[in-house]
């Protein structure tokens, strides 16, 4: 009769108001940057936004409404944001800078640890093509993270078009492209060079493959990068790169970003710069985000965009401290003193305190009732008020 089901969890009150005051300072960071907050609904059409979210099919929650038109819980919050955008804010400026905080959707096929429905806050900057809105993005994500607490993280950052680009012209076709692309989103750099030695390529091109998994570092894996191309292909996305090294440094961000041109995101909208922000005590990135220009079309709407979101469970699990619950006083009665109760209570709250009133005839043990408030008032029989620190 307690259990819940998979992958829900229960928000006990220090946990609540820790991820309140850490959604706070975020909230009020965002919203300095220009950033403007909405809300979606919780439930939205599968054939609009189950569709042309990048999350997998059997992870999503389906329900069928009164008229049998499937519905799904928003298993994501980019795609309906591009359903906003597209639809009602058309003819606002542009670019639009919006922001959210949300709960979001995803069944679980086992337990594991892994929450089924979980808190995200985050940005979306829609009709920017520019490499400054990318710089943005990540300066932004760090300035957040700092105003919420966190004081030790790291951005990694990648370009899913030079991942593409370099595997398609070695490999020569998308089916190939994806086994390689899974073996680096798993991390699994052993299958991936056990795949790698098994294909039918030259070893030339093998060895450049290879390579690649090792372009993780400073400002010099973009010349390693260069190091494999052939031709064309991939120097416009490793130029792009080098120019967003460019502004992150005027942003004064430089010191949280590394570059990882291994990366890559299940998330198949990406479609050019890529980042994953990590912090120590937790084993997943705490937030992601990148470039998306082609998820508007699906809307209607031919719109460059990038955004970010982050997982605020992880967050608050990497800052680490859990704040305490806020702990009011309380204010026993007894019923012929009620109206005196309520009025003390009304003046404590009107001064900013946080007050519980209580009648002791309900009370079994008013010791142990009493034992966790801050402070105990009085007002019983026919005495005057009794305040007990």
């Amino acid at each position: 009769m307690f259990e819940k089901p998979l992958g829900m969890r229960d928000t006990l009150p220090e946990l609540y108001e820790t991820k309140a005051a850490v959604r706070n300072k975020m909230s009020d960071e965002i919203k300095k940057w220009g950033y403007q907050f909405i809300e979606t609904p919780a439930l939205e059409y599968y054939e609009t936004i189950g569709e042309a979210s990048a999350i997998l099919d059997q992870q999503l929650f389906k329900l069928l409404d009164q008229q049998g038109h499937t519905l799904v819980l928003r298993p994501d919050m980019t795609t309906p944001i591009a359903r906003v955008a597209a639809s009602k804010l058309l003819n606002q400026r542009i670019p639009l800078r919006l922001a959210y905080s949300a709960n979001v959707y995803r069944a679980q096929q086992r337990e594991g640890g892994r929450p089924a429905e979980f808190e995200q806050m985050g940005i979306e900057c829609i009709g920017n093509k520019s490499t400054s809105a990318d710089a943005e993005m990540i300066a932004l994500m760090a300035d957040v993270l700092k105003a919420a607490g966190l004081e030790k993280f790291k951005i990694t950052i990648g370009h899913i078009g030079f991942v593409q680009e370099l595997f398609l012209s070695i490999l020569g076709n998308e089916e190939r492209a994806a086994v390689l692309r899974k073996f680096l989103y798993e991390k699994n750099y052993v299958g991936y060079r056990e795949h790698v030695k098994s294909l039918t390529l030259s070893s030339i091109d093998k060895q450049r493959l290879i390579e690649f998994i090792s372009l993780r570092g400073g400002e010099n894996t973009l010349t390693k990068a260069l190091g494999l191309l052939e031709g064309e292909h991939g120097r416009e996305q490793l130029s792009e790169l080098q120019e967003l090294a460019v502004q992150l440094k005027e942003f004064g961000v430089d010191q949280y970003v590394s570059l990882d041109l291994t990366l890559v995101s299940h998330m198949s909208y990406y479609t050019g710069t890529l980042f994953e922000v990590y912090a120590g005590g937790v084993g997943s990135p705490i937030g992601n985000g990148g470039r998306y220009d082609n998820l508007l079309d699906k809307f209607g709407w031919d719109a460059s965009a990038t955004g970010f979101g982050i997982r605020m469970d992880r967050l608050v699990e990497a800052i680490g401290e859990i704040q305490e619950a806020d702990v009011p006083e309380c204010i026993l009665f007894s019923p012929e003193r009620r109206k005196e109760a309520l009025d003390f209570a009304k003046q404590k709250r009107a001064e900013g305190i946080m007050v519980t009133i209580q009648d002791i005839n309900a009370v079994e043990n008013v010791d142990a009732y009493t034992r966790t408030f801050s402070d105990v008032h009085l007002f019983v029989g026919n005495g005057g008020r009794v305040s007990n620190e």
